[in-house]
């Protein structure tokens, strides 16, 4: 079996290729990114293409099955640039699916396509996949949604599509990438230690999921080597909540109205001292809580790791500063003393 990664150098992507790699069904992985990388994997070669402007068919044909993943968070300032890359790219993607006649789609969605919802319950994969419309991500993946479906219209039975919509993906691998796209330049990384965090938001409908990229990369494979179709919500438990992050955490908590945490998000990201608009922070909140069951009866999916496991291990690799030797991930990334990321405008340009 030959499989086709788009967007193959991140925090999910290196993982997918990696559960891909020690399937013994799967004989050979391409991995496309933007810039190829140094990190070496078995079965797999390497690939540099721009889903904005490349000739992706080229690279599909006599595939099995092609992985989608490659999204755009930064430049968060930017709004056309995300744009080219989130939406337009996902339909060059699709189309190039189509024309290259590959038998399977996986198409990486998130929690962040649901419309606002419910955080005492879990909702299955019927919800209505709207967005929060005061968040770009979320914005864009109901869009690609949307692109989806009329993609799955227009080939009906032969070409199977999934989508898995996972909660926030954690891992130390892509510790360096998630502290530069979320947090921005001017933390020190010796602070973000168990312990050393203060305090935790305690925040109405702060309530979230989580999963482990490791396990992310599982169920890709699954989906990709299997037979299941349709959507499925991915995440591991418990579901994180303040009380549950100050146990975890050492903090304490800190009752905050979210109008207020509103306010400090869009200030700190209008004075560039941060990289993340506010609707993120809309979405988190908005955005309900996902009953996984379908994930774990139909793509024989079980996660490894606990959400709270998950979390530990992205914030120990922020502590150590660690990634992997891919563009995105490398703690080179950010250039000596973070100056790339000072360069960028703290999200208003892509490094």
């Amino acid at each position: 079996m030959r499989v086709v990664v788009v967007g193959a150098t991140g925090n999910v992507g290196t993982s997918v290729v990696r559960a891909l790699a020690a399937d013994p069904a799967v004989s050979s992985i391409l991995g496309l990114a933007r810039r190829r990388p140094g990190l070496e994997v078995a079965k797999t070669t390497w690939a540099a293409a721009d889903v904005t402007r490349d000739d992706l068919a080229a690279h599909f044909r006599g595939a099995d099955a092609v992985v989608h993943l490659a999204w755009l968070i930064q430049p968060s300032r930017d709004g056309a640039t995300l744009r080219a890359t989130n939406v337009d790219g996902s339909a060059r993607v699709f189309s190039a699916v189509g024309e290259a006649g590959v038998p399977a789609l996986v198409y990486a969605s998130s929690v962040g396509a649901y419309s606002a919802g419910p955080k005492d319950r879990a909702v299955n994969e019927e919800w209505p996949t709207g967005g929060v419309p005061s968040s770009f991500y979320s914005r864009h993946k109901a869009e690609v949604e949307r692109l989806l479906d009329a993609f799955e219209a227009e080939h009906g039975a032969a070409v199977r599509v999934v989508r898995l919509r996972p909660g926030l993906i954690f891992s130390r691998d892509a510790a360096t990438e998630i502290r530069r796209y979320f947090v921005g330049p001017f933390l020190p990384r010796r602070l973000v230690r168990r312990g050393l965090i203060p305090v935790v938001p305690d925040v109405p409908r702060l309530r979230f999921q989580a999963v482990h990229s490791h396990d992310m990369g599982e169920a890709y494979r699954l989906a990709a080597t299997g037979d299941a179709r349709g959507a499925f919500n991915v995440a591991a438990e418990p579901v994180l909540d303040p009380s549950g992050l100050g146990r975890l955490l050492g903090a304490r908590l800190l009752r905050v109205p979210s109008r207020l945490l509103r306010a400090a998000a869009s200030a700190s990201w209008a004075a560039r001292l941060q990289p993340t608009p506010p609707g993120w922070l809309d979405m988190a909140l908005a955005v309900p809580l996902m009953d996984i069951t379908r994930a774990r009866e139909e793509l024989g999916w079980v996660p490894r790791w606990t959400a709270e496991e998950a979390l530990l291990d992205l914030i120990e690799g922020m502590h150590d500063g660690v990634g992997l030797d891919t563009p995105p991930l490398a703690p080179s990334s950010s250039g000596p003393l973070r100056a790339r990321e000072l360069r960028s405008g703290v999200g208003a340009r892509s490094i």
